[in-house]
């Protein structure tokens, strides 16, 4: 029995957990190999003796009156056998042999350890990690399990899965990584760290041990987007106005930056001085596209609008998008990047929709149209009188329920809706020949009198203000100009 105390004491220290944990998990395990050995609903009860440090066996059973139940109880005359101190009520320990446990009662017991130990385990490892999520951790490559990995944190396992790994970097066994820990979980069953060499964590804890003005205090790093493997822009603000927060980072010949490159493979790193006005910080975030003009379209939203020059737009949306995606990422807002040409297309869309698009069909029914066409028409889609007068007569006959007649009718109701806009001066150019015979005035009247009596001596249509050609023609027999008061000539 020494052994198996021992033995716990060991197996504590190798797994990091109390030696408690490991005896009550043995004292367990008996007890169920106990209860599958004997086959009883008896109450059992594991101990470990303090003198020889071997763990015993006991049943137990109550001193009572009268015996109700012989499973569990006992008389007072066979508790005072066993112990001669028993009075009614105590509980009385009848040892087993322990011995007398089979094979199969002793796997059971192994595997019920095991078990026990395996969550004291993962139950220590979580206590111990779940406070260090985004922690920087040096690990060695264990072994490889398919496209993950599984390193070595010195206690406990970490797992490495595929959507967190680099696509530059590949690892063989006992290489040794910088990982941060993204994830503790207690349930799972394989190790419950988890950890990243994909998270935008992992740059700012390489930049935090890199660059001493930033483990001081003085350069914070506001924000950090990365796509693993490709692009990372990190942007970051100095505390003290005599540092240039940008220039800390970078380094001397950029040494500092350039021994994070390496760390992540040739991962590129973009570094932006951090703004609280979002159109310098989206300026700086969308480098190295040369920004014109920014516009807040939605502030609560977080909705912006970016101007580019035409040379500039494929610059500014990156390949496949990735500038402006992580430039988003950064910011936390939605960016919108239009060049100038596409700016200006979309200025002179809106303005010719703030122009009034027409007058509805239903004016027409006040020039004679029926109602139940123009509620054709408007099934149809034709809304306007515009688009109405655009179409030929073969396209109004094509709409079901429209025929020639009320084709001739939308015509004339069109026609006559349009005659309201022509000009008049139109109307009076159109009949020249009228105006200077119909407004002769007073005088040419009485001249006309009186040199027609003078003449002949006789006078046609003395009443009559005015000679129309229809009516006669001056004595030889010759219309006047046009323009010229009868008689002037002769």
């Amino acid at each position: 029995m020494e052994t198996i105390f021992q033995s716990i004491e060991i197996l504590s220290k190798e797994k990091g957990i109390d030696p408690q944990i490991v005896l009550d998990a043995v004292k367990d395990a008996m007890l169920i190999a106990a209860r599958k050995h004997y086959r009883t609903n008896e109450d059992y009860l594991a101990d470990m003796d303090p003198k020889t440090g071997a763990i015993q066996l006991y049943a137990i059973k109550k001193v009572a009156e009268v015996v109700e139940d012989p499973v569990h109880e006992m008389t007072l005359a066979e508790g005072r056998r066993i112990n001669p101190a028993a009075e009614i009520g105590t509980e009385i320990r009848i040892q087993k042999n322990t011995e007398a446990l089979g094979r199969i009662s002793a796997q059971t017991a192994k595997q019920v350890i095991f078990q026990k130990v395996r969550e004291a385990e993962r139950e220590t490892v979580f206590n111990e990690y779940s406070g260090r999520t985004g922690e920087l951790v040096n690990c060695t490559i264990k072994r490889v399990e398919g496209p993950d990995y599984i390193l070595d944190l010195g206690k406990t396992e970490a797992k490495l899965p595929k959507k967190e790994q680099s696509r530059l970097e590949g690892y063989s066994v006992s290489d040794r990584v910088r990982c941060v820990i993204k994830l503790v979980d207690k349930s799972s069953k394989g190790p419950g760290v988890l950890v990243s060499r994909a998270a935008p964590e992992l740059v700012m804890r390489l930049f935090e041990q890199e660059v001493p003005e930033i483990y001081d205090g003085t350069v914070a790093i506001k924000g950090c987007a990365r796509e693993a493997g490709e692009r990372t822009k990190i942007a970051v603000q100095s505390r003290d106005r005599d540092v240039d927060s940008v220039g800390a980072c970078v380094g001397m010949k950029g040494m500092r930056v350039q021994s994070i490159i390496r760390e992540l493979r040739g991962e590129k790193i973009d570094i932006i001085e951090y703004s609280d006005d979002p159109v310098v910080f989206a300026t700086h975030a969308l480098s190295p596209a040369k920004v014109s003009r920014i516009s807040i379209i939605d502030a609560l939203e977080k909705h912006m609008e970016v101007i580019v020059d035409d040379s500039q737009l494929s610059l500014a949306i990156g390949k496949k998008g990735q500038n402006v995606r992580l430039a988003a990422k950064l910011l936390g807002w939605k960016i919108d990047i239009k060049s100038e040409e596409e700016k200006r297309q979309e200025v002179e869309s809106q303005m010719a929709a703030l122009v009034a698009p027409g007058a509805p069909v239903s004016v027409l029914i006040e020039y004679g149209l029926a109602e139940n066409v123009v509620e054709k028409l408007l099934e149809t889609g034709i809304g306007t009188i515009e688009k109405l007068g655009g179409m030929t007569p073969e396209e109004l006959e094509a709409i079901q329920g429209i025929g020639p007649e009320m084709v001739e009718q939308i015509q004339v109701s069109v026609n006559g809706y349009y005659s309201q806009f022509e000009d008049p001066a139109v109307e009076e150019a159109a009949a020249p020949e009228a105006a200077p015979e119909d407004e002769l005035p007073v005088e040419t009247e009485a001249s006309e009198l009186s040199t027609e009596a003078e003449q002949s001596g006789r006078i046609e249509s003395a009443g009559s203000p005015t000679h129309k050609p229809s009516e006669g023609t001056d004595p030889e027999g010759i219309v006047p100009e046009e323009g010229t008061p009868e008689g002037s000539g002769h």
